[in-house]
């Protein structure tokens, strides 16, 4: 015998003991079911079934001598069978389906319906030998006692009777539907035969319904079971459509009138929403003598009916307004206005703190009936706004809108949430009414409200930038100073939180921003920020998401020194990061680059960080880089980048000479071959790439137009005589609700010649002032939309700058002022250095050193760079 274990290691008390018998009896119940469902070889024999009986053999045995699972088997293979070999399927499976569905259990039934169905659709067959076939057996199991296989063949027949032809129709389904449709019949049967009716119509001219169908219409629309009148008061719709305008005026008007007054309550609501789907084929006096009277009886007695009754009535309401609108007296505006109010207040009113635990059951279904109507009431916001007019939005539902933002239930927020965009489109210049809403939705507590607020934010903050009376440039955004707080915050809870899908997309529309405020706000508040994203969130869409982002900040940088210090950033601490995590989000960041940028822009700094990371000791980032190779090469302009085609040759004859790792040399031979069948982008525009040669022809201007602004800036404030002292640059540097952009009474005139320096002719200047302008008006107020645009076009245009500053042939002056960053005091210590940009050559020993390009901390062992390999 084995010694017992120490007292500290089993400390078992009497409870937990009888704990662990419970749970030895629970699995001894569960294992009882799995012994009597083991089968008996005499079951098994029964099972048993030729194999060398061909299919159609095999399916009339199982039916005839088989189980019911394996005659249900046979029917779900039914239209297989119909394909394979569709005569010998009629001939001898079909008749033995019939006799199995008599006495078929619910299952069998309901997988009947869907291979029926199945056959039709797919057209295994034609029309006629189907209604031959088929039609019958739909016909004969409608009215099963079951309800849910009566609705599973009648959807089959609804689909079945698309397709039929008159003819059989007539004299295969309407004819019988006579006698289905009395009241001596079952409910059931009468309740089959109002869906029929409301497909029928469809099919058969109006002479022939008014004739034929209409007779059973009136007669089921005065039945004695409110199911029936209501279900035959739902397909009124289907009716009206077929018979026409005048017909439904004289025959379908005068019923739904009378049903609306119905003593049930279901039929009541059924005529009502049937009434509001067809105001639009009702005339102006109908509605006005006829239905409005109706619809006001019906919400002054909505609040003393059923909530459900509310629930409808809310729904509809933008129907309603949209219906009735122009034939309301001023006092019937009013209050209908009045109810809708009161309707989004709902419930709110009854709200004393008390614990969910104490509040009656029915108590708390009343709340939730009540916040569906508020939700609905947010639905249909859009539509009262054009029922008020915009213009009196402030006054009339202003206080409306404020409560359905500041809702206690999230459904409700979520709502007026996604209705917030059409809002903002309609109230056009009186948008800044709901500044201060759009900056509570964006810090509300829920996820799902920011979610669905973010879907439309880039158009959200256009409007708000560009509405009002003053949509000049330089008053972006100044009556919203919570702006850039709420986008922040924000960003943070989403971060904070598991649902990385909403912060990936809260990024992505992060890309707006250029357009909406300065350059200056982006840099201090928002620049920063993606790039801890980029280095330290664990999600790669995020990343990924963040990484793009940037580089659209990056490229609507107003000033040159911010731009390389962002540069040198990426350079350092992604391209020549210690992770290897950092070095494949470095690819990531160049593929942006090279879809958002221009070649020159790629080619001048970040074509030779790119391909350095051949020589990475992690496979990853090698294999990485070499799916990046094609599009790399496409940045290149012959003869210009002669120089730089020839390094990236000796960087892949090293790989294919060098490389050790068998995945990622397998990757670099197809990249050869990928990179051997390009065509290389000349100087000069070449016709087959011409629409991407101007497409990166506007990518370079804008970039040299963004150089003379900021020259063009420091030139207007020495001629105004007021040098940019410390004090004011601190003051502006700071100061995030200064933009930076030129005044706007500025003439527009043909772009001049462009120069790398300043010029002392006064035409000179003017040309660039006029482009400058130009370039701000259009450029930068362009829908950062037209970047996406660019996605799917491959930057292999050839342009060549004629500005001597925009060279290919270096990487960045180490000695060059320009590219020297700001000091440590004036600049946050995340972006402030005072050493220069650095070479684009990497050194061995770091490139060498395994301790530096391991992992995200450490060196990688082998088997997890493999792992990643499958996510280049």
């Amino acid at each position: 015998m084995h010694p017992p274990p120490p007292a500290a290691a089993m400390e078992f008390s009497q409870n937990s003991l009888f704990g662990y018998m419970e749970d030895l009896q629970e699995l001894t119940i569960i294992e009882r079911p799995v012994r009597r469902s083991l089968k008996t070889p005499e079951e098994i024999e029964r099972l048993t079934v030729d194999e060398d009986l061909s299919d159609i053999e095999r399916a009339v045995y199982l039916l005839s001598a088989g189980q019911d699972i394996q005659g249900t088997s046979v029917i779900a293979n039914l239209p297989f069978l119909m394909r394979q070999n569709p005569a010998e399927t009629l001939r001898r499976i079909l008749p033995k389906v019939r006799e199995v569905l008599r006495v078929a259990g619910v299952e069998m039934q309901l997988t009947a319906a869907v291979s029926f169905l199945t056959i039709l659709q797919e057209e295994s067959v034609s029309i006629h030998t189907y209604a031959h076939s088929f039609l019958q057996v739909i016909l004969l199991h409608l009215e099963h006692r079951d309800a849910g296989v009566s609705n599973a063949w009648l959807e089959t027949l609804l689909s079945v009777i698309e397709v039929l032809p008159k003819e059989t129709l007539r004299h295969e389904i309407l004819n019988p539907l006579v006698s289905k449709a009395q009241l001596s019949q079952t409910v059931q049967s009468r309740l089959v035969s109002c869906k029929i009716l409301g497909k029928l119509t469809n099919k058969f001219d109006a002479l022939a319904i008014k004739r034929e169908i209409l007779p059973l219409v009136k007669s089921l629309c005065q039945d004695v079971e409110y199911e029936v009148r209501s279900c035959m008061c739902r397909q009124l719709e289907n009716i009206a459509q077929g018979i026409g305008t005048e017909l439904t005026k004289s025959v379908v008007l005068p019923e739904l009138i009378e049903l609306s007054r119905d003593e049930g309550s279901s039929v009541r609501l059924a005529a009502f929403e049937t009434l509001v789907n067809l105001l639009d084929t009702f005339d102006t006096d109908d509605r006005s003598q006829t239905i409005l009277p109706l619809v006001k009886s019906f919400c002054e007695k909505s609040f003393k009916a059923d909530e459900s009754i509310l629930i409808s009535l809310s729904f509809h309401l933008g129907k309603l307004c949209h219906g009735l609108y122009g034939i309301f007296t001023p006092d019937q505006h009013l209050r209908f206005l009045e109810f809708y109010k009161k309707l989004c207040t709902l419930g709110l009113q009854q709200e004393n703190g008390h614990n969910e635990n104490q509040i009656p059951p029915q108590i708390l279904e009343q709340e939730k009936k009540y916040i569906s109507v508020r939700k609905n009431c947010a639905y249909n916001f859009p539509a009262m706004i054009v029922f008020v007019d915009p213009k009196n939005f402030h006054m009339d539902l202003y206080s409306t809108f404020f409560c359905l933002c500041h809702d206690p239930e999230v459904p409700v927020r979520y709502t007026i949430a996604i209705c917030f965009y059409e809002v903002s489109k309609l109230l056009n210049s009186g948008v800044y009414l709901i500044h201060k809403e759009l900056i509570t939705l964006l810090q509300d507590e829920s996820l799902e409200v920011l979610d669905a607020l973010i879907d439309h934010l880039p158009e959200i903050l256009e409007l708000m930038s560009t509405g009002g009376e003053s949509s000049v440039q330089e008053n972006k955004l100044s009556s919203l100073p919570d702006l850039i707080p709420a986008l922040t915050a924000a960003e943070q809870r989403a971060a904070a939180s598991l649902k990385w899908r909403t912060h990936e997309k809260l990024l992505q529309k992060y890309a707006c921003l250029p357009h909406i405020i300065s350059s200056d706000q982006i840099y201090y508040r928002f620049l920063q920020r993606m790039f801890t994203i980029v280095m330290t969130n664990n999600v790669l869409p995020v990343q990924k998401a963040a990484s793009r982002t940037l580089c659209i900040f990056l490229r609507y940088n107003r000033k040159q020194e911010q731009r390389h210090e962002v540069i040198q950033k990426l350079i350092e601490q992604l391209g020549q990061g210690k992770s290897y995590w950092n070095r494949l989000r470095f690819l990531d960041t160049c593929e942006f680059i090279i879809e958002i940028f221009s070649k020159s822009f790629f080619c001048k700094y970040f074509f030779l960080p790119a391909i350095e990371l051949t020589h990475d000791p992690v496979a990853n980032v090698r294999m990485k880089l070499c799916y990046l190779l094609p599009k790399v090469k496409s940045t290149l302009k012959i003869p210009a980048d002669k120089h730089l085609l020839q390094q990236l040759e000796m960087c892949v004859r090293k790989l294919l000479c060098q490389e050790k790792d068998k995945d990622v040399l397998a990757t670099v031979k197809r990249t050869v071959l990928e990179l051997d069948r390009m065509e290389m982008s000349m100087d000069a525009f070449q016709k087959k790439f011409y629409e991407k040669d101007l497409l990166d022809q506007e990518k370079e201007r804008e970039e040299l137009l963004l150089l003379e602004m900021e020259q063009l800036e420091k030139e207007k404030q020495q001629n105004d005589g007021r040098p940019m002292s410390d004090k004011t640059f601190e003051k502006k540097r700071r100061d995030t609700k200064t933009p930076t952009t030129l005044p706007k009474n500025i003439p527009i005139s043909v772009p001049g010649p462009s120069s790398g320096t300043p010029s002392t002719s006064k035409e000179i200047k003017k040309s660039k002032l006029i482009r400058s302008q130009s370039f701000n008006n259009q450029a930068f107020h362009a829908k950062y939309g037209n970047l996406d645009k660019c996605a799917g076009k491959s930057s292999t245009a050839a342009y060549t700058p004629s500005v001597s500053g925009l060279t290919k042939t270096s990487v960045i002056s180490l000695t060059d002022d320009s590219f020297r960053t700001r000091n440590a005091g004036s600049a946050p210590s995340s972006f402030s250095s005072n050493t220069p940009l650095p070479s684009t050559s990497r050194g061995t020993g770091n490139s060498g050193d395994p301790k530096s390009g391991g992992s995200k901390d450490t060196q990688p062992r082998k088997a997890t760079l493999k792992s990643r390999k499958s996510n280049p």
